[in-house]
C-alpha cells in the first residue's frame, strides 16, 4: 500500500506545523525542549507505523528534508532512535509524558529525568540499557555526576549497574541508617581495573603503584567522593610501624576509607587484620566530627558465604570485593608463540 495517500499528507502538514512551531526552540537546541520534540516524534511515528508500514521513516526523511534543510535530526537513523526512544520508556512515563507535552509545553521536572541529559546521552542509554531500571539507574547518575557521554559509555560497557552496590559487607549492624545504606551503595563488586596491565608474577605493591599512577581512572571506578590520602600510609601503634595499603577520605560519607589489596582469594585473616587498621585510624587520623572509619578489601577472589562468615562478627564496618585487571603474557612467553605473519603464512599454506 502507497504511503502517499491524502491521510498521509494531512498528517505531514500536522507534523510540518509542529516543527515550525518550535524551530526557534530546536535551533538553539534548548535540551528539554529537544528532547520533548523527540519523544512526541517518535509517539507519533510508532503510531502511524501500524497503518502505514516499515517505510514510513523513509518517507518522512524525505518529506522533512525537503521542507527543513537547514534542521538536523531528521536522518533515518534519528528518525528510528526517537522511536525506538518512545516506545523503550512508554510504559513508564507514556501518560505522564504525553500530559507534560500537551500544548508544546516542555519542562524539566523530576518525574521526567531523561530531559535532564542531552540526545546523544540518551541513546547510548536506551540503546543499551536491558530494562528502565538499568536505564534510570545511568541518567540518575549522569545527573549527579555529570558525566561525559565517553564516561557514560564506559561505565555501561564496565556494566556498572550490576555491580553497583553489590559488595559483601556488615554495615548494617556497625553503621547506623541511613549512613549504612549510603555507605553500601557506594562500593562495588567486583571492581574493574581494565585499565592497568601486567605480566606474572606480580604482588599487591605493583598493583599500588599503577592505581596511583592511573589515579584519574581509578578514582572514576571508585565513584563519586573518593579523595586521595596516601599510600603506603604509615601509622604507628605500640612503637610498631604499620602502612596501609591506600587511605581516602569519602567527602559524602565524611569519613575515611582504608583500602587493602590482596592478590590473592579472601581468607578470614584479612578482616582480622583491617579491623585493626581501621580502629588504628580511628584512634589516630579520625577527627571528633568524622564518621567511623570504613575498610574496603579488594581480592582477586571470594566465597561470598565464607566472607559473610568472617565479617559477621568484626565490630568496624568494612566491605569485601573482588577486582578485575588485564592481565598479559610474559614476554618468555611471547617468544615462543607464532606471530601474525606465521599464522598468515600458515593459512595461506591451507588454501
Amino acid at each position: 500500500m502507497s504511503i502517499l495517500t491524502s491521510e498521509y499528507k494531512d498528517w505531514l502538514n500536522e507534523l510540518k506545523l509542529r516543527i515550525r512551531s518550535e524551530q526557534a526552540k530546536l535551533s538553539i537546541v534548548v535540551n528539554s525542549a529537544l528532547i520533548g520534540f523527540y519523544w512526541e516524534l517518535g509517539k507519533m511515528i510508532s503510531e502511524k507505523e501500524f497503518v502505514w508500514g516499515s517505510k514510513l521513516i523513509q518517507q518522512i526523511e524525505k518529506d522533512l528534508r525537503a521542507d527543513f534543510p537547514e534542521l538536523k535530526g531528521f536522518s533515518i537513523s534519528n528518525l528510528k532512535y526517537c522511536r525506538r526512544f518512545y516506545t523503550f520508556y512508554k510504559s513508564s512515563i507514556g501518560q505522564q509524558a504525553v500530559d507534560q507535552l500537551q500544548d508544546n509545553k516542555y519542562s524539566i521536572t523530576e518525574n521526567h529525568p531523561t530531559l535532564q541529559i542531552p540526545w546523544g546521552h540518551n541513546i547510548l542509554i536506551f540503546s543499551k540499557a536491558e530494562d528502565q531500571n538499568e536505564a534510570f539507574f545511568y541518567i540518575k547518575e549522569t545527573i549527579e555526576n555529570g558525566w561525559s557521554r565517553d564516561v557514560l559509555a564506559l561505565q555501561i560497557k564496565s556494566k556498572l549497574y550490576s555491580r553497583q552496590g553489590k559488595a559483601v559487607t556488615n554495615f548494617k549492624n556497625t553503621l547506623p541508617n541511613p549512613l549504612s545504606d549510603l555507605a553500601q551503595q557506594t562500593l562495588k563488586d567486583p571492581y574493574v581495573f581494565d585499565f592497568l596491565t601486567f605480566s606474572k608474577p606480580f604482588q599487591e605493591k605493583d598493583i599500588e603503584r599503577q592505581l596511583i599512577t592511573h589515579i584519574t581512572k581509578f578514582l572514576l571506578e571508585l565513584g563519586k567522593g573518593f579523595a586521595f590520602v596516601g599510600q603506603q600510609y604509615h601509622l604507628e601503634v605500640g612503637e610498631t610501624d604499620y602502612y596501609l595499603d591506600l587511605l581516602f577520605y569519602h567527602t559524602k560519607l565524611k569519613c575515611y576509607v582504608v583500602i587493602e589489596l590482596k592478590n590473592t582469594k579472601f581468607i578470614p585473616e584479612y578482616a582480622g587484620k583491617l579491623n585493626f587498621y581501621l580502629s588504628a585510624v580511628d584512634t589516630l587520623v579520625k577527627q571528633d566530627d568524622d564518621k567511623p572509619t570504613i575498610g574496603i578489601l579488594l581480592c582477586r577472589d571470594k566465597n561470598n558465604f565464607e566472607t559473610e562468615f568472617a565479617l559477621r562478627d568484626i565490630n568496624k564496618p568494612m566491605g569485601v570485593s573482588e577486582f578485575e585487571l588485564t592481565e598479559i603474557l610474559p614476554d618468555n612467553l611471547k617468544s615462543n608463540l607464532p606471530s601474525i605473519e606465521e599464522i598468515e603464512e600458515e593459512l595461506k599454506k591451507l588454501e
